[in-house]
């Protein structure tokens, strides 16, 4: 998996002159080199990263000026969905609060009221997480422009890529066999048991199929919505969302359903082996497991 988006797996890897055959005879896997990513590849995922981590701090910055988010057309400032802010508690001191739908859930000191130079200060996300760190509206809708003008581009060029050649999409669409497989794919990752094989598992296919073309476009055609010209120029696509403060919010929430991507893969990456995965993305080159296709005559150890 990757972060901000996956990197796709080449379905027809080329060996690599360093590929490595088992020591033993008798051995029931052996490894070898591949090529996996191509140059292109790697530079887009990159670039991506670098992307969406400017996207994520510049829109935090921008959320802070009005951290609240609402359903519909109007900003109905007495019933937010979402608000994070700063309240008085039971004893009359300030604390952070974090509502959603009605629900209070006490954050101080992380959320809504955050440590500044050695004492609280309401703010809804602490200045670390924004970029800019301090205050500065005008910087981060700069910077987040910036990222959005390099970013949204290159995801449609991407997808369409995708869409143009076989070759590719055999690379993210998942076959019937891997949808199947699934469910020993779901255990296996439980037992903390990978499988470093030239192509990518159906969870993965699945996982970067939603980020592709679901999470990504709801974040590049949201954040268009809230383009006064956009607005002018195509007032249908604000309708298709609902309103302007709808798409808002849907820009939010696919915002942070991206850096619950972005974590799991993270986790993901560390756990199925850090060096093997990051010589991927770095050099293109990923050590693959074999099995003898043939029977063999002992016990299988992963069975």
């Amino acid at each position: 998996m990757p972060s901000g988006i996956g990197p796709v797996a080449n379905p027809n890897p080329k060996p690599d002159s360093s590929s490595k055959p088992a020591s033993k005879p008798e051995a029931l896997e052996s490894s070898r080199l591949i090529k996996r990513h191509s140059l292109g590849t790697r530079l887009w995922h990159w670039t991506n990263f670098l992307c969406l981590i400017v996207l994520l701090m510049s829109g935090l910055q921008i959320f802070n000026a009005h951290p609240a988010l609402y359903w519909g057309e109007q900003s109905g400032f007495s019933d937010p969905f979402i608000a994070i802010h700063a309240q008085a508690g039971n004893g009359g001191q300030q604390r952070g609060v974090v509502q959603i739908a009605g629900y209070t859930i006490d954050t101080t000191g992380v959320l809504g009221l955050s440590d500044d130079s050695g004492r609280l200060r309401e703010r809804a996300f602490p200045d670390w997480s924004t970029l800019p760190g301090s205050q500065w509206l005008a910087m981060g809708r700069n910077w987040h422009f910036l990222a959005a003008w390099i970013f949204a581009p290159s995801v449609v060029a991407y997808l369409l890529y995708i869409v143009v050649s076989r070759r590719r999409r055999g690379a993210i669409f998942p076959t019937r066999q891997q949808l199947r497989d699934i469910p020993r794919t779901i255990v296996d990752h439980a037992r903390f048991h990978f499988h470093h094989e030239a192509d990518y598992n159906g969870i993965q296919k699945l996982t970067y199929l939603l980020v592709l073309f679901v999470l990504l476009p709801m974040m590049i055609l949201t954040g268009l919505t809230m383009s006064p010209l956009i607005n002018a120029t195509w007032p249908l696509l604000t309708e298709l969302f609902g309103g302007r403060q709808s798409a808002r919010t849907l820009h939010f929430i696919c915002a942070f359903s991206l850096v619950v991507f972005f974590f799991v893969h993270i986790a993901l990456v560390l756990v199925s082996g850090v060096f093997n995965n990051l010589r991927s993305m770095v050099t293109g080159r990923y050590r693959i497991t074999e099995r003898p296709a043939g029977p063999v005559n002992q016990e299988d150890p992963h069975e």
